[in-house]
This record gives C-alpha cells, structure tokens and sequence, in this order.
C-alpha cells in the first residue's frame, strides 16, 4: 500500500509536469501562426517582432521556473526531503499545533528564497527590458516584506484556526473548517480592498470631471447603484492597464488604474467599466460562489479523510500521520481533481465575459470596447494567436479575438 500511495505521488508530480510542458510548446508553436484578420494592424512590423520576442522570453523562462520547481518537489518526495523536515521540526517541540506551524513556515520561506531571484530577474531584466517594469529595488524589497508579514499573520492564524478544529472535532471538521474558510473568503471580498490594497497602492477617489460625470451617468441610465469610484497608483508597479470591480452593497467599488485613465479615451473607459457592471448585473460573482462552494466542500472532505491516515504519512518516510504531512501529500493527490474542477471554473468564466460583454453591447459601447481591449492588448504585448486547447484549459478569459468577434457580430 505504502509503495502504491508513493508511485502514485510520483507519477502525478510527472504527469502534471509532463501535460504543462506539453499545453506550453503547443501555445509556442501556434504563437508563430498568421494573425486573423480581424486583428490586422494591431501590431506594426517593429512592435510585432517585440511582441513575439516578448512571448518567447517568457515562455522561455516559464520553462526554467516550472523545470526547477518540478525537479525541487520531485527531489523532496524521492529522497525524502519532507520526512526528514518533519522530523527535523520534531526536535525543537512535542507540541503537534506549534510542529505543523514550523513545518508549514520553513517551506513557504525555504520557497519563498529560492524563487526570490527568478522574481527579481522577471521584474529586473524582462520587464525592464519590454519597458513594463517601474517597480524599484526599493520597492521590490518592501512588497516581499509585506507579503511575508501577510502570510504570517492571516495564513498563520487561519492555519493555527484549521488545525485546532481538526484536534477538537476531527469527525465534523472538513464541514467547521469549509465554513471557517468561506466566513472569511466573504469577510476579504468585502474588506480587501480597504483593508490590503492600501498596504501595496495608493487609492484615491477619481476626481470630478467630464471622465466621472460619463461613469455616473452610464451608471444611473443603467440603474447601477455607483458611488465609490477609486484611483489606483498602478503605475508604480507596471505600464499594463487595469481595472476591476470588487466588494459587495455598500461596500463595492470600482477601481481604475492610473495606466487605464492615460491610456483609454472616456468612452473607451466606460465601456470597460459597463463590463465590469454587467458582471454584477448578471450576479456572476454570486454564481461563481454557487460553483466554488461545493468544489471547497469537497476538498475539505476529501482532505478530512485522510489527515489520520498512517500510510499516506508513511508513504514519504514518516513514521506516522500528522496534520502537515498528510495535507502536503493530499495537495499532490488531488491534483487531477483540481486539475477537472479548473476545467469547470475556466468554462463557467468564459461564458460569463462573453454575458459581460453582451450587456456592453446592448448598451451601445461595443465599438469602443472593441477599441479598448485592442489598446490594452497591443500595450502588453499580448500573444494574438494561443492555442485552442491551451486556451481552454488555462483561460478565464475568451481570447482577443473571440471577444471581438461575438462584440462585431
């Protein structure tokens, strides 16, 4: 049994890795094919061999961090790796809840260092070199710092919430734990952006003026309820265009990128935002949580059965179950189900742009939505031509070009 648990660990580590790589070299080879018509002059000569360059590079280097990655957690299972850290972490404390955390803490640092410089080369060397990248060493430094202070403070004390559930109520606690989990995911879709985008950006309400008296009025003549209108200083970070709409009732907002605003033409901005209004008008956030809900349920379940078992534990070279084992084992586990309810998630979101962009049309800014997205592509250089299976495995969003054409029809 133990050696069935660990060939089993090995070969989906594999065969992820293995249908990755394959996904990437299709999407390589179609990114060479002839841009549709529709799409003609999006890109000059010059701008569209920087384009493909563009691509290439980061196909390039998603194969050097994906190989490492790969060939780092592949090593950790075969030789042991994560046996011996649990052991290891054993020495220091008999306390199981302080174990896990230590155990959890040396792998998200120990990872967090060893992919610092392939962050630092992507912001440093390869947006800098495409002339994205306005982030500074400086600010480069303090993100990462904020980040680990993040994580220590909200994943550990969600972590340090979980597994007290699972010591206390083991037999209910996939249900408690779902329940802990979504009580605060609707907590941060309400606060995040009051609570965690000022720790990174800078928010200001958008200025009066001929931009926000056409949002407002877009927004009455569609009966949305509109007053919180922000201004993000994304440009601190990135040239690339944004924006999104986030929180719930009174606490919802929209937010517009710096880049968007000096990018865009008024018509062009609203006609993004008359997407982001057609979301909620389609309630797609409330649907989305209908899909997400049970997927997380299930999780959760699937992980409570498994949690006490010995031989998952053992199957790594540990000599018995513990909760930071098991769970490190069920991730690898449940991928080709993670991989499935991906699928589902990907599709539910396709449909749901294309609804976004139908409420855009109906309301007559389908020509400058068109205009928009073209603008925004072109700035980030993005790839016109992915592959169809790549594309639907990976995509949330409908391509360029599909978007475009159900917006033209």
């Amino acid at each position: 049994m133990l050696t069935v648990i660990f060939y089993a660990i090995i070969f989906i580590l594999v065969a992820d890795f293995i249908w990755e790589r394959t996904l990437s070299l299709l999407n390589i080879k179609a990114s060479k094919s002839t841009i549709p018509a529709l799409l003609t002059g999006l890109y000059d000569e010059e701008k569209y061999s920087k384009q493909q360059l563009y691509f290439r590079t980061n196909a390039k280097f998603g194969w050097a961090t994906a190989t490492f990655s790969f060939l780092l957690i592949f090593a950790m299972y075969v030789f042991g790796g994560f046996a011996w850290l649990d052991e290891f972490v054993r020495t220091l404390t008999n306390n199981e809840l302080v174990t896990s955390l230590l155990f959890f803490g040396i792998l998200f640092f120990a990872n967090d260092l060893l992919t610092t410089p392939f962050q630092w080369y992507d912001t440093f060397v390869i947006e800098t070199r495409f002339g994205f990248n306005k982030v500074t060493p400086k600010l480069f430094v303090l993100d990462k710092l904020k980040g680990w202070g993040l994580e220590i403070l909200i994943g550990g004390i969600l972590l340090t919430v979980i597994m007290l559930i699972y010591q206390q109520t083991p037999t209910y606690f996939w249900l408690i734990a779902w329940s802990v989990v979504t009580a605060f995911s609707l907590f941060m879709s309400f606060f995040y952006s009051e609570l965690i985008v000022p720790l990174f950006n800078k928010q200001t309400p958008l200025e009066a003026g001929e931009l926000r008296d056409a949002i407002e009025q877009f927004a009455q003549k569609t009966d949305f309820n509109l007053k919180n209108i922000y201004v993000i200083d994304g440009s601190k970070r990135s040239t690339k265009a944004n924006a999104y709409f986030t929180g719930w009732g009174q606490k919802k907002r929209i937010v517009l990128y710096d880049t968007l605003i000096k990018e865009l033409s008024t018509d062009e901005i609203v006609a993004v935002l008359a997407h982001e209004i057609g979301h909620n008008k389609h309630k797609h956030t409330l649907k989305g949580m209908a899909v997400s809900l049970p997927m997380n349920l299930l999780l959760f379940f699937l992980l409570g059965l498994i949690l006490n078992n010995n031989a998952i534990a053992q199957s790594v070279g540990s000599t018995a179950a513990s909760f930071h084992i098991n769970m490190l084992v069920f991730g690898i586990l449940y991928t080709p189900i993670s991989l499935l309810l991906d699928l589902v998630n990907n599709m539910l979101s396709r449909h749901h742009e294309y609804q976004a962009d139908a409420f855009v049309k109906t309301h007559g800014y389908a020509e400058h939505l068109v205009t928009a997205l073209k603008k925004i592509s072109s700035s980030a250089l993005s790839n016109l031509t992915p592959h169809p299976l790549y594309v639907f495995v990976n995509y949330s969003h409908p391509t360029l070009y599909q978007r475009i054409t159900k917006l033209i029809a």
